[in-house]
């Protein structure tokens, strides 16, 4: 462990010097012979817009570490905006990257303080505990123990934080007892909490999309543009039969394959320290977890119609969407309901709690800080990842992707939904938003497509899809820290054994957009890219098994 930590420590120390040396060098390189202005309009809108969260990612894989290697990013897309000057790029960090990203995001740090203590409260009444007893008698094998997972994670399509906070907490337990790895958990709930969400009409995904194609898509509205696009969206339908057939071959490759056999063999699960699900009290029932995840569900999926105005309450000033469910998650906020929705759920959960008498007021009251310490994590990287989205923003990464988009669209017409696919995978990865990538292309892929045609179509659900893939390989995603957080693993570690299977499936949908932009038929591209999918994943497995690399099951 020593001589580990040495190592680490070497890898630290020089990435923090390559990391300064580079500041150093661009502050001399860009701004040496130019007027500060004129350095920054060279820049903006360039390449350079994208520099900050490529170190940033870069340095994350390979120090491990998520902490410093966001900050740095922060730091040089500060630097880059301010011009080099040192005064002006701690006045962005601080007032325009970390102050701004703290306010933005209250809503969402609230949610997850209320949903730790929550998930604190389950644990010490036995709720948890209880549950892992009865999956042992019901869920008797690993496979069984994976599916229920990702079925889970399905049925809950209403939000990907909630999603990833709540299948984790639920699961865990079930994993554990199955000697499933945290790193295999955390993959299972990325991997379905965005992709989901993406292909739900009623989630807060389908708003989003459908706010930002209001309008711009001829006859189309905007959630029948989104439902429209919902068969060609490959990246997040593949997803789902390569969880399938992974878990059903029992098969693991890359660093995924390593972390399954400590945790069979040695019954190391790599959690982070104390993650391990607390006993409880003894009296507490699987009903003591069933009900207060329940009442989560439903009083946050209430906050959300409630804010949405579907009940009546005016609440944005704007649109009133009495008894209409879908326009009410369209007008919704979730940064709103979900902490509108939790708080109401934490009450009425304490209170069933002293009711049933498995936990006292005083035990009660001991898992608000124990829920709050728990997020800690997840809310800094959270903080600092919007703060290097902020910086990214200040230094034209919008205009950059959309010069990118002008120039291919003039000689790869049937090509560009692959096109397409690539930039948003790319922009998602490097800025660690989908919702912002979506955003961002959504007005530029409806312009370069005739209205209402089919390539356009497909031009969405490839804009889709990349954003949903870029998002869930970065590990500056807001949707890959809940995952981290929801399995309660370390979350670089997190990032690297989940790579290579987002990247597998990426790889095998952007060859099915090239066949959508030919073919233009969903069912014939969905069976194109299922028998790519399973076939690749037949194939690496005979590879690794007879190389000896196989993941053999116990």
């Amino acid at each position: 462990m020593g001589r580990k930590r040495e190592i680490n420590g070497k890898r630290l120390i020089i990435a923090l010097a390559l990391c300064v040396a580079l500041m150093l060098v661009l502050s001399v390189v860009v701004f040496a012979d130019a007027e500060g202005e004129e350095a920054v309009d060279a820049m903006y809108g360039t390449f350079w817009a994208l520099l900050p969260p490529i170190v940033a990612i870069v340095l994350a894989l390979i120090t491990k570490e998520a902490y410093s290697s966001l900050f740095i990013g922060v730091v040089l897309g500060a630097l880059l905006s301010a011009k080099g000057a040192p005064i002006q790029a701690l006045n962005y960090v601080i007032d325009d990257g970390l102050t701004v990203a703290i306010a933005d995001n209250a809503g969402i740090f609230l949610f997850l303080v209320l949903l730790g203590i929550i998930v604190c409260l389950v644990n010490a009444a036995g709720g948890s505990a209880a549950f892992g007893r009865w999956a042992e008698t019901h869920i008797k094998t690993r496979v069984a123990a994976q599916i229920a997972t990702f079925v889970l994670g399905v049925l809950i399509f209403i939000d990907d934080y909630f999603n990833c906070l709540t299948v984790g907490s639920v699961m865990m337990p079930v994993t554990d007892s199955h000697k499933i790895s945290r790193a295999k958990l955390s993959y299972l709930i990325d991997a379905t909490a965005a992709p989901i969400c993406m292909i739900a009409p009623v989630s807060s995904w389908a708003a989003a999309v459908s706010g930002v194609a209001e309008g711009l898509g001829g006859e189309m509205s905007g959630i029948q543009l989104f439902i429209a696009a919902i068969p060609y969206n490959f990246y997040s339908l593949l997803t789902f039969v390569f969880i399938i057939s992974l878990v059903v071959m029992k098969f693991d490759y890359g660093p995924m394959r390593l972390h399954e056999l400590s945790a069979r063999l040695n019954g190391d699960l790599g959690g982070q320290e104390g993650s391990k699900v607390e006993q409880g009290h003894e009296r507490g029932r699987v009903i003591d977890l069933v009900i207060p995840v329940l009442v989560l569900i439903v009083c946050c999926t209430l906050g959300m119609l409630y804010v949405g105005g579907f009940f009546g309450v005016d609440w944005w000033g704007g649109t009133d969407c009495a008894g209409n469910f879908i326009d009410a998650f369209g007008n919704t906020d979730a940064y709103i309901g979900l902490p509108w929705g939790s708080v109401i759920a934490l009450i009425v959960i304490v209170i069933y709690m002293l009711c049933r008498k498995v936990i006292t007021f005083k035990a009660a009251m001991e898992c608000v800080p124990k829920g709050f310490v728990s997020m800690v994590p997840a809310m800094t990287i959270l903080t600092l990842a919007v703060s290097l989205k902020t910086m990214t923003g200040m230094l034209g990464a919008k205009e950059f992707v959309a010069g990118v988009m002008e120039g291919a669209a003039a000689g790869l017409f049937a090509m560009l939904p692959a096109v397409i696919f690539v930039v948003a995978v790319g922009l998602a990865f490097a800025t660690g938003t989908s919702w912002g990538t979506f955003g961002i292309l959504i007005p530029i892929v409806m312009a370069v497509f005739p209205a209402d045609s089919k390539l356009m179509i497909i031009g969405i659900s490839a804009c889709l899809a990349g954003a949903v893939c870029g998002d869930h390989c970065s590990p500056i995603s807001d949707t890959t820290i809940m995952a981290s957080a929801g399995a309660q693993i370390e979350h670089i570690k997190h990032v690297s054994t989940q790579l290579p299977y987002a990247l597998t499936v990426a790889a095998v949908s952007f060859v099915t957009y090239i066949v959508a932009g030919l073919v233009q038929n969903a069912v014939v591209c969905l069976l194109v890219g299922a028998v790519l999918t399973v076939g690749t994943l037949i194939v690496m497995k005979k590879i690794f098994v007879k190389r000896g690399d196989g993941t053999p099951e116990t």
